[in-house]
């Protein structure tokens, strides 16, 4: 997925902590793709709210409870369940 131009997620990409090819760039890498992808996601969320009648409802809920997951992985800094995650939103759609 390639970021937007005036992305919310700039920051990451200026941090000096960030120096490429080290643990914690590595770690700074899969947290930036996965909030890209929480990001995405919660676009879908709302694609699927709108579609009539309810139809979506069931999608909506499967897709914010792994957004949730997500999010509770990057607050306890587990990079195991957040490499997870980013796989499992990458397939979302």
């Amino acid at each position: 997925m390639i970021p937007p131009p005036n992305s919310p997620l700039d920051f990451l990409d200026n941090s000096p902590n960030n120096s490429g090819g080290t643990a914690q760039g590595d770690s700074t890498d899969l947290i930036q793709d996965l909030l890209y992808e929480i990001i995405r996601v919660k676009e879908l969320i709302k694609y699927y709210d709108n579609i009539p009648n309810g139809a979506g409802l069931l999608g909506a809920s499967i897709l914010t409870e792994l957004v949730a997951e997500a999010y509770k992985s990057l607050v306890d800094y587990d990079p195991v369940l957040m490499k997870k995650y980013y796989d499992l939103l990458q397939n979302c759609d």
